[in-house]
Order: structure tokens, then C-alpha cells, then sequence
């Protein structure tokens, strides 16, 4: 048996949300399985029978943006310049059957067992949500402060309460400067 090359906290890392779906950007997926993206992408294309719109998709240029202000703003500006195809759990499992490198194969099954844990952490916080109701309704009242601080602990915060982080500037381009 061949070990992992990435170690799943790696692959999990690189796991984003978008349109309600886990996925894996392809720029990510071509440095995990050790070619270019064009060259994914390349083999994708020849195979596009075999991903469908719930196994891959294009992002917007909006979502594009918003992935080069947010998640990745440290990034090389080249690596966002069109926007990259999403894959889903399911389009990753085809991408298998597209590169067939033993690298690609080795790879794959670590991204496999990224999802997998990533779908026991959400099953176990939802386990804990069911314990924690039952506990509240079997003790009384007394505890009920307790139990509001944890649940408001495990309730994500809304975009109103995530703070911005970085730099703002105000300068004007040089341009500017020499018209006023």
C-alpha cells in the first residue's frame, strides 16, 4: 500500500464553500496531483461528458473576485486570472479516472479521505447540537445561561460580525496627482 503524499489537514485547508457546495479549486488540485492547471484543465475539457454541472463548474467573475479579496489575497494575481472551475467531491472522484498517474491515484484517495473526515467533523457537531438539546430539557432552568452560551458559541458568526482585516489606503494614483 502506498503511503499518502499530502497529509489530509493539507487538502482539508484548501476545501472551500461556494454555492453551498464543498469544492476544490482546480489551480489547487493541478499543485496536489503535480501538473499544470492548464493541463488539467486541458483534460477536463477532453472529457466533459464525464463532469457535469453538480461534478464541476466555472466560477463567476464576481465569485472570482470575491476569492482573490477574501480567501485568497496573498495569492499570485496570475493564479486568479480567469476564473477557475470548482470541482465537488463527485467531480474530484472523476478526475481519477482522467489523470492516471500513480501520483494522481495516490493523491485522489487522500483528497477522498479529506472529505470523508470533513463530513464526520459536520455529522459530529450536529450530534453534539442533539446532545446539548437533550441535556437542556433534562435539567432545569438553572442551567439555561449555560446552555445559551453554548449554543451561541456554536453558531457561526453572520457576515455582519466577521471583522475586516488588512489594509485600506486612500492615495491617489499618480496620475491624479498631476492633474490636481
Amino acid at each position: 500500500m502506498q503511503p499518502a503524499l499530502i497529509a489530509p489537514e493539507v487538502i482539508e485547508a484548501r476545501v472551500i464553500l461556494l454555492r453551498g457546495e464543498k469544492v476544490l479549486l482546480d489551480f489547487h488540485l493541478a499543485e496536489l496531483y503535480g501538473v499544470t492547471t492548464t493541463a488539467l484543465n486541458q483534460a477536463v475539457r477532453r472529457n466533459a461528458e464525464r463532469f457535469p454541472a453538480d461534478f464541476m463548474f466555472q466560477l463567476t467573475a464576481d465569485e472570482t473576485l470575491a476569492l482573490r479579496a477574501g480567501h485568497f489575497a496573498g495569492m499570485k494575481k496570475r493564479a486568479l486570472t480567469k476564473p477557475p472551475a470548482a470541482f465537488t467531491e463527485q467531480g474530484v472522484a472523476m478526475l481519477s479516472s482522467v489523470l492516471r498517474s500513480p501520483r494522481a491515484i495516490a493523491v485522489n484517495n487522500g483528497i477522498m479521505r479529506a472529505f470523508v473526515r470533513l463530513r464526520q467533523m459536520i455529522a459530529g457537531h450536529a450530534d453534539l447540537a442533539r446532545k446539548l438539546a437533550a441535556m437542556e430539557k433534562k435539567y432545569d432552568a438553572q442551567f439555561k445561561a449555560v446552555f445559551d452560551a453554548i449554543r451561541e458559541l456554536m453558531t457561526p458568526p453572520t457576515a455582519a460580525e466577521v471583522r475586516e482585516i488588512g489594509f485600506h489606503t486612500t492615495m491617489k494614483r499618480k496620475t491624479e496627482k498631476l492633474k490636481g
